[in-house]
C-alpha cells in the first residue's frame, strides 16, 4: 500500500530503482549529497550539499568510521566518493582507494568558489 500525492512520481520499487540507477549526471550530483557539520549548518543555514573534490569529510558509518580526509575523486557513475586516507593494499602490493557512499560522510570543510557560494546563498533563502 502506497499513499501517493504526486501524479508523476511512482511508488513502485522497481520503477524507483530504475530511475535511481539510470539517472543522468545532473541528478546523480544531487543524489550524492552529504550533511554539513554543525558549524557549517549554523554559518550557511543549509543542511546538506553535493560532495565535490577537495571537500574535507568525516566518515560517519562503516568500517572506516571516524576517519577524516579530503575527497580526492567523485565517481557519479558508481555513486561513490574516494577519500585520500581510505585505502587498502592488494595482494600484489598495489594501494587502491576504497569507494564510499556519499550518504555515509559528513562535510567538515567546504571548498569554496563562486558557483558554490551562489548555491549556498540561494539555498539559505
Amino acid at each position: 500500500f502506497c499513499m501517493k500525492f504526486a501524479k508523476n512520481v511512482s511508488c513502485s520499487i522497481r520503477k524507483c530503482r530504475k530511475a535511481h540507477f539510470t539517472a543522468p549526471a545532473h541528478e546523480r550530483r544531487i543524489i550524492m549529497s552529504s550533511a554539513l557539520c554543525e558549524e557549517l549548518k549554523k554559518k550557511h543555514r543549509v543542511n546538506a550539499l553535493p560532495v565535490r573534490k577537495d571537500d574535507e569529510v568525516k566518515i560517519m558509518r562503516g568500517a572506516h568510521k571516524g576517519v577524516t580526509g579530503v575527497v580526492s575523486r567523485v565517481n557519479r557513475e558508481k555513486f561513490a566518493i574516494f577519500v585520500d586516507k581510505v585505502q587498502r593494499e592488494k595482494n600484489n602490493r598495489q594501494v587502491v582507494q576504497i569507494p564510499i557512499n556519499a550518504s555515509n560522510v559528513m562535510i567538515m570543510k567546504l571548498k569554496m568558489n563562486g558557483s558554490r557560494q551562489r548555491i549556498l546563498t540561494r539555498k539559505a533563502l
